[in-house]
């Protein structure tokens, strides 16, 4: 089954990228605006194959209504390697800052931290390969281009990658709200850092947790004890940043 994206802004994305290479545009027969225009541009300058197809044609093939007139037929996604992070990150010349994801299955909310994992400036997502959404079209739209700056790694076993990345002078800490943890905005956040997210539902497995340097807990004031796991990703993501200066 081919792999298509859908959205004007990841479409974008994908069109001036260094992500999937593109295979086809697809846009809905008879819809013009000056967004679609420019998807048909840049196309044109990649020599892309451009088709147009009834709206019902791109309904079909993108599973709903939702895709804004346009689909873009993509080759199947590689994941990087996890030596290619490494060396993504020491040819960069900055501290180390990664983050690993112990069973997101969610689609929207791996898309959701993939995006606050690019934007914060991490060198790469780490995945489970067993225990994690795999990269679908609601992924990458959620992403909205990430994928297309962002390196993302799966591997066999998460716990063996943490104590390679911890042998790399790499800390590695897991995002809890246990009582024990330390408090995620008391904590120095400024050596080579890993950050370890666990599933919306259980959190971080218990292995992992034992593989981790330090547990870190988000404080709460309210009722309810617990966050989306996207939105915690994103709160301990910035709070790197914000102490990186």
């Amino acid at each position: 089954m081919a792999d298509y994206l859908y959205g004007i802004n990841p479409v974008r994305e994908a069109l001036t990228g260094a992500g999937r290479k593109p295979l086809e545009l697809l846009l809905t027969d008879g819809e013009r605006s000056a967004r679609l225009a420019e998807l048909l541009g840049l196309a044109e300058q990649l020599q892309l194959r451009t088709v147009f197809r009834d709206r019902r044609d791109l309904d079909r093939l993108a599973g709903h209504s939702h895709h804004q007139g346009v689909l873009l037929r993509l080759e199947p996604f590689n994941y990087a390697e996890l030596s290619a992070l490494l060396s993504v990150w020491r040819d960069s010349g900055r501290r180390a800052f990664f983050l690993l994801l112990d069973g997101i299955t969610d689609p929207h909310n791996f898309g959701a931290i993939l995006r606050s994992a690019e934007v914060a400036g991490c060198h790469g997502v780490i995945v489970a390969r067993d225990r994690s959404c795999s990269v679908t079209p609601v992924v990458e739209k959620t992403a909205a281009g990430a994928l297309a700056h962002l390196p993302l790694c799966q591997v066999t076993n998460l716990s063996r990658t943490i104590e390679e990345l911890k042998r790399a002078g790499i800390w590695c800490y897991g995002l809890a709200g246990e009582e024990g943890a330390q408090n995620l905005y008391d904590t120095d956040l400024t050596d080579p850092l890993a950050l370890v997210i666990g599933s919306e539902g259980k959190g971080l497995r218990e292995n992992i947790r034992k593989h981790c340097d330090g547990l870190l807990a988000i404080p709460m004031a309210g009722r309810v004890n617990s966050l989306n796991a996207s939105v915690a990703a994103a709160i301990a993501l910035f709070e790197v940043v914000r102490q990186s200066g």
